[in-house]
């Protein structure tokens, strides 16, 4: 059997991300030597919580990332604000430029209109494709987060010998774990 460490300094220094970590959890469990007569395995206590606290560890790092995003997104929306000002600044200007006949008036306020509109409608154009992005980005980070969720929770399960219990679409244990609970229950 492969060791792992024991959740030392050295295996945080490595810089895994959860993914990783998760990996090598799932493989440490993989690998285990079985108990004769069952399905359970023997995993070593140091290194599962070697793995299991680097985890913790390492997820700060992928919260931090989604905060960047959201100022990211905050200081885009910021600038894209300033833009349009500056689009609608520079058409008021250019409109009282062009005061002279009323035929140059009545072109220059149509031609003005037309920038503040197109600058109205890239600004919540450009918007709409920040807030599209951010909200994309922070799904898969919810996804990320559930998977690990679910594997550490597997995995703590597995270790205290419970079958595992697995979610139907209304957070209600599955007919197979329902049948699994019932079978242990029996013994």
């Amino acid at each position: 059997m492969t060791s792992y460490g024991s959740g030392t300094h050295e295996d945080r220094a490595e810089g895994f991300d959860v993914a990783a970590l998760l990996r090598r959890a799932i493989e440490m469990l993989e690998n285990a030597k079985s108990m004769p007569l069952s399905a359970s395995v023997i995993v070593p206590r140091e290194d599962m919580r070697g793995i299991l606290e680097a985890c913790i560890e390492n997820l700060p790092m992928e919260i931090r990332q989604a905060n960047w995003m959201l100022r990211e997104r905050t200081e885009f929306l910021a600038k894209m604000e300033r833009e349009g000002d500056e689009i609608l600044r520079a058409a008021r200007e250019r409109a009282e430029r062009m005061v002279q006949r009323s035929e140059l008036v009545r072109e220059a306020q149509r031609t003005a209109q037309r920038t503040v509109d197109d600058a109205q409608g890239e600004s919540r154009r450009l918007h709409h494709e920040a807030e599209e992005y951010v909200d994309q980005k922070l799904a898969a980070f919810e996804i990320v987060l559930e998977r690990t969720w679910r594997t550490v929770q597997g995995g703590r399960d597995k270790l205290r010998g419970n079958p595992i219990v697995t979610l139907d679409d209304n957070n209600r244990p599955s007919e197979e774990s329902s049948a699994a609970i019932y079978d242990q229950e029996r013994r």
